[in-house]
């Protein structure tokens, strides 16, 4: 006979697109006993509710004292505010967070005692949108997720945040901070900063709304659709990884300056060496 699942109070701090994802499929998968929101924003705390992402909400330390593991689902900057708060009125619980940035959080706790509680993890998965009224109940399913610094992490608390995500469906990926901020920087917020500064040039040279949603084709949209990200997650992000993003936009730049240089020169050979050698992309991206 199969022995039966342990189920955990869980205290989701941020009711939006990912912690709400989690929440519907944790519940789903009965790993919960029930979900403690913390919402400071009153409008996402009654949406939270209604949706049943969470069960009740409550203040911080009274969530964190009725929970046994504790997801932080909220911008970076408020992770490396929150986070020692949390540490400071732990016992045994686990603590996760799903921060697009990794070694700035692990570094803001790196000498308190309690540390190994913590367990920085970062979900490959996410979308546009925002608010607790993005959260999906159908996502993450064979996307990966990185753990960082395996070996400084308490056993237990591994094992409950490994658990979760396999729950989630996610194939589990293990870095180092630094190396995950690297890799990061090249395969996600470069791509939000070139939608983003896409977008601009478009409304700034198109001043034609109508034309925008008129011609836009399907490879226009997709390029642009991370440029409806949310501003508050995103900020914070670019600013902590900042040194990895300068590099990677500095090798931006030298790729669109060959375009450039080929476009002026009428330089038809030289276009298609840099076009076919983009095609690469597609061996690896099936």
């Amino acid at each position: 006979m199969k022995p039966k699942q342990k189920k955990y109070n869980v205290c989701l701090i941020g009711t939006g697109l990912i912690g709400g994802s989690m929440s519907y499929a944790l519940q789903k998968a009965k790993f919960t006993n029930k979900v403690i929101g913390v919402e400071k924003n009153k409008v996402n705390a009654t949406k939270a509710l209604s949706l049943k992402i969470v069960s009740e909400i409550l203040p911080l330390k009274k969530a964190v004292v009725e929970s046994d593991v504790i997801i932080l689902a909220i911008p970076v900057q408020a992770i490396i505010k929150l986070l020692p708060q949390i540490l400071s009125v732990v016992t045994h619980q686990t603590i996760i967070d799903v921060g697009s940035t990794k070694q700035p959080i692990i570094e803001s706790i790196a000498q308190h005692p309690k540390a190994a509680q913590f367990v920085p993890t970062h979900p490959m998965w996410g979308t546009e949108y925002s608010g607790p009224e993005a959260a999906q109940k159908v996502a993450f399913k064979n996307k990966a997720v990185v753990i960082c610094n395996k070996k400084q992490i308490k056993k237990d608390a591994l094992a409950i945040a490994q658990q979760v995500y396999t729950l989630l469906g996610m194939h589990i990926i293990y870095m180092d901070a630094a190396e995950h901020d690297l890799h990061t920087a090249y395969i996600s917020h470069v791509s939000h900063i070139t939608s983003f500064a896409l977008a601009n040039t478009v409304l700034q040279k198109e001043k034609k709304e109508a034309t925008i949603f008129e011609l836009a084709s399907g490879g226009f949209e997709s390029t642009v659709r991370l440029a409806k990200s949310n501003a508050q997650m995103w900020v914070p992000i670019f600013l902590q990884n900042k040194k990895n993003i300068l590099d990677v936009v500095l090798e931006l730049e030298i790729q669109i300056a060959e375009f450039k240089k080929a476009l002026v020169y009428e330089d038809a050979t030289s276009l298609e060496k840099l076009i076919t050698h983009a095609n690469k992309i597609k061996k690896i991206l099936k």
